[in-house]
């Protein structure tokens, strides 16, 4: 069954130091029917108010007087009582590092400043598919017994994958830190699709797709890769050692889905 809601439902935190960007977002998302909107321009009064009122998303500027989001989202993700919150970052900020850091925390999206309104509209979307719940049907498969392997060295990043399955109705996760960890998982029980990341330590998602590939019991299991990875030449390289499919982190739940559904049905 589904449990859908619509964008004037949703219940917003905007993390905006400047007043005047906080009066152009708040502005923009009202354009898309979002009124239900509290703002706080420190990380301290967010978190008192994600703690009384559980928002739907969090909309945070990179930086405040209190801290960064970076700091903020991992000490969220950290807290079982914020874990699961779901977080868009709004900023300027280009540095590979501190962007690499959001992506694997698993933000929604991370929208530049100034942004679109299209892109502002697909964040929204993502923010709706990820805390709507309907259950993914597929043709051959029963998303309740489906067993999923979770490949990737960032605590984080699996849970965020983790949790958006969960809203399909996918309920039997393994989960490894690295492909030579996942091989060994491989080897002693049955799986029926892998979701890996691509850089990992001692054995990467690239090397561990070639293997899966040349395992004749193996070869035949659907491969998805979620990746930051953005260099046109690494990504040609993954597509060739053989996976089925490449999403960029942040994903959307979205594309997940669609993924599974041409994959598996």
């Amino acid at each position: 069954m589904a449990h859908t809601i619509a964008a004037a439902d949703l219940s917003l935190l905007l993390i905006e130091p400047s007043e005047v960007q906080q009066k152009i977002i708040v502005r923009s998302l009202q354009e898309l029917g979002i009124n239900k909107i509290e703002t706080a321009t420190t990380f301290a009064a967010a978190r008192s108010v994600i703690l009384a009122t559980e928002p739907d998303l969090v909309v945070s500027a990179m930086y405040l007087e209190d801290g960064t989001a970076e700091d903020f989202l991992s000490a969220l993700r950290k807290d079982p009582a914020t874990e699961a919150q779901p977080f868009m970052l709004v900023s300027s900020e280009r540095n590979k590092h501190y962007l690499e850091t959001m992506r694997q925390s698993g933000v929604l999206a991370i929208l530049p400043k100034p942004f679109g309104a299209e892109a502002l509209d697909r964040a929204i979307r993502a923010t709706i598919d990820s805390i709507s719940e309907e259950e993914l049907e597929l043709e051959v498969f029963d998303i309740h017994e489906m067993r999923i392997l979770l490949v990737d060295d960032s605590r984080m990043a699996r849970k965020h994958i983790r949790r958006t399955l969960e809203k399909m109705g996918a309920s039997t996760f393994v989960e490894a830190e690295n492909g030579k960890e996942a091989v060994k998982l491989l080897l002693e029980e049955p799986f029926d699709v892998i979701f890996t990341d691509y850089n990992m330590p001692e054995m990467d998602g690239r090397e561990l797709t070639e293997f899966v590939r040349q395992q004749p019991a193996l070869s035949h299991l659907p491969i998805l890769m979620v990746s930051s990875e953005a260099n046109e030449a690494q990504l040609s390289n993954i597509a060739q050692s053989g996976v089925d499919a490449i999403c960029e982190k942040p994903f959307e739940p979205a594309t997940i889905r669609a993924l599974l559904q041409r994959l598996l049905s």
